[in-house]
């Protein structure tokens, strides 16, 4: 049997203090690195997917928290596509993907791993990105930390 240790994680599911509370409603009042977030805008922030498809995963988060695209008011919207389009302009300077996913997954049927706040991802997709490590082990090998990843996008950002 292979072993493949991910340390990081520990603190995640030896957790004694489950958070009542809503994990994107909460990480705005922390520190930006601690919680990984990359931006804060009027409307929505982006923060790094804590357990990434592949580096560079994102996510675009109102501060509001609604469970329905459709409830989402217009300003809020309208950022949110302006930090995708941005998004996607960080992700093809930093990691030169040969495309990149977008999208969001409303509701718990949908595939939503936080169904009550809506969130945009983004992510950056390489031919062949799929290899036998996830699709036979159910395991992502990723290149480098979220900490690695959120300075360099927070450099990025700055002069796009």
């Amino acid at each position: 049997m292979d072993y493949l240790w991910t340390p990081w994680r520990y603190a995640y599911v030896s957790s004694t203090e489950k958070t009542a509370g809503c994990v994107f409603c909460d990480a705005p009042k922390e520190d930006d690195a601690k919680v990984h977030i990359v931006y804060r805008g009027e409307h929505c922030f982006v923060i790094l997917n804590a357990y990434p498809y592949t580096p560079g995963h994102v996510m675009i988060v109102p501060y509001a928290h609604l469970d329905e695209l459709r409830r989402l008011p217009v300003e809020a919207a309208q950022e949110m596509m302006a930090l995708s389009q941005r998004m996607e302009s960080v992700l093809r300077e930093l990691y030169r993907p040969d495309g990149i996913n977008l999208g969001m997954n409303i509701g718990k049927a949908a595939g939503a791993g936080i169904a009550g706040h809506i969130h945009m991802h983004v992510l950056p997709r390489w031919v062949a990105d799929a290899n036998f490590v996830s699709v036979i082990g159910e395991t992502r090998v990723l290149p480098e930390t979220l900490d690695v990843t959120w300075a360099r996008m927070r450099e990025v950002m700055n002069h796009i």
